[in-house]
């Protein structure tokens, strides 16, 4: 009889999460290495896309953070959208929980980073860097509990995470953009509306979206918003609605976009991203205020906010508790919400993208904070099963 967690490597969500921690203990091998030049190298290495007069010149680091996190933050689009039109996040009184969790599990690690942070200009800008949620790494380990896991627990995280990677696209645009260019992004709004008027008008193919995803893509880039929005935007327009047999257009996007984000788009970034080389650093560097306001918003964070928001929620009549779940199950939850990792990574290279030194601190301080945070959630919501047997 297979070993409980080889089955569970059978789960899709585990192999998601097992390939994003092969991706960062390869880089975190590569970067302490002999091959750490090589590694390098292949960051910096330029890369040319040119268009009659267009020309897009970025480092191959760059072209991963810009361009293919696009397609991660496309798939993001298209389960918001799928999910606020039909699914879990369908009525107001099935979103209320998720929703209410949500927003305290963003502001109460923004505020611990902040009341530690906020006499220094520059370090403060990574306020959002502890406000996200990986769904892949917190679906993943909650996978490896099995029935430990209720199933209604399970969906309660994934649509928490989808409320918290809408608001971390909203943080994002909202606080991390600037020197906006006004041609760039009336251009980018134009191709948005004529995806649109495709949609009205129920243009079912999936070519003309996309041909016009990558023209939004290109002028969001020269716009000054970052790139990945344009993601979002495309994700708006693509139809839900059928109009023949088989899957809708957004279903057939999804689905083919959805391996290719999982197995290659979200490793690859996590191995470039993850490299943060080891020598010299000691533990003091983690009692710096901006590590230090990163670890304790993941860590602490997210349990206090998700808690104290449940708690007010479910007292106040708004929301209850889906059936099966206890107030043990939904603290190992929040502890869960606090690995970070795939977009506390992300929103910590537009805060310190200039600053190798401060961006480091941030790498560090995620894997570390992501870590804690994960294994203190597995470890309660492995408990949890055997607290019940004992009451």
């Amino acid at each position: 009889m297979p070993w409980p967690h080889i089955r569970a490597l059978e789960d899709p969500e585990v192999r998601a999460g097992a390939a994003l921690f092969a991706a960062v203990v390869a880089a975190l091998f590569v970067a302490n290495s002999p091959l750490d030049p090589a590694y390098e190298w292949l960051l910096h290495i330029p890369v040319v896309v040119q268009v009659g007069a267009l020309t897009l010149d970025k480092h191959f680091l760059l072209w991963v953070n810009d361009g293919l996190m696009a397609l991660f933050f496309l798939l993001i689009g298209l389960e918001v959208k799928r999910e606020v039109l039909g699914g879990v996040l369908g009525t107001p009184r099935r979103a209320a929980l998720p929703l209410l969790l949500a927003v305290g599990g963003m502001a109460a690690p923004a505020l611990i980073y902040t009341a530690l942070n906020y006499a220094d200009p520059v370090v403060i800008k990574g306020w959002a860097v502890p406000v996200a949620t990986d769904i892949a790494f917190a679906l993943g380990v909650m996978a490896l509990l099995g029935p430990r896991a209720p199933a209604a627990l399970k969906a309660l995280l994934l649509s928490l995470a989808i409320i918290d990677d809408v608001g971390a696209i909203t943080i994002i645009a909202v606080f991390y953009t600037d020197n906006l260019a006004p041609v760039g992004l009336g251009l980018a709004a134009a191709a948005f509306f004529f995806a649109l008027a495709l949609n009205k008008a129920r243009v079912q193919k999936i070519s003309p979206y996309i041909v016009l995803g990558v023209i939004m893509w290109v002028c969001v880039l020269k716009s000054g918003v970052h790139a990945t929005l344009a993601g979002v935007l495309l994700a708006a327009v693509i139809p839900m609605r059928c109009a023949g047999p088989g899957p809708c257009p957004l279903e057939r996007v999804e689905h083919g976009l959805a391996p290719w984000v999982t197995w290659l788009v979200l490793p690859l970034f996590a191995f470039v991203n993850a490299g943060v080389p080891l020598a010299g650093l000691g533990g003091g560097l983690l009692a710096e205020p901006l590590p230090l306001g990163i670890v304790m918003g993941l860590v602490f964070g997210n349990p206090l906010g998700i808690m104290a928001m449940a708690f007010l929620a479910t007292r106040s009549g708004l929301a209850r508790l889906p059936e099966g779940v206890s107030w043990w199950h939904i603290l190992g939850m929040s502890f869960l919400c606090g690995v970070g990792f795939t977009m506390s990574l992300f929103i910590g290279t537009l805060a310190f993208g200039d600053d190798p030194a401060l961006g480091q601190q941030v790498r560090l301080a995620v894997l570390v904070g992501s870590l804690v945070a994960g294994t203190a959630g597995f470890l309660i919501l492995r408990s949890a099963r055997v607290r019940a047997r004992e009451q």
